[in-house]
């Protein structure tokens, strides 16, 4: 039995693989149980990054430190937030100088690949 994380219209999947050999074929079984739903304020987060330039978290991890509140000015290299993923640290800068529009994710979260943190303007 192999378990592999798919990913299918947003939603994360463990799926166990079992292959079994009969003489020539082969015939492959698999179970799907969901990992984590897509939080339900993914839609808010779109809308919000309409409104400005978007920090998007570069990979599924937990939100550790958030360095900037709405409202704050940033230059561009500035570290606006912490992002742990497979145990390591990682800065996320921001893209462009700017002012903080909105912070749509909060410290101790989680989030994934491409969720909108906060929005630029």
């Amino acid at each position: 039995m192999r378990k592999f994380h798919i990913t299918v219209n947003g939603t994360s999947y463990e799926v166990e693989v079992e292959e079994v050999e009969s003489g020539k074929e082969s015939v492959q079984t698999a179970q799907a149980a969901p990992v984590q739903p897509r939080p339900a304020s993914a839609p808010a987060a779109s809308a919000a990054a309409a409104e400005g330039t978007p920090v998007k978290a570069p990979m599924q991890g937990n939100l550790l430190r958030l360095n900037v509140k709405a409202g704050d000015t940033v230059k561009k290299g500035q570290v606006l937030c912490v992002l742990e993923a497979m145990k390591m640290e990682n800065d996320i800068p921001a893209p462009v100088d700017g002012v903080v529009a909105a912070v749509l994710a909060q410290a101790g979260t989680t989030v994934k690949s491409d969720d909108v943190i906060l929005t630029l303007k």
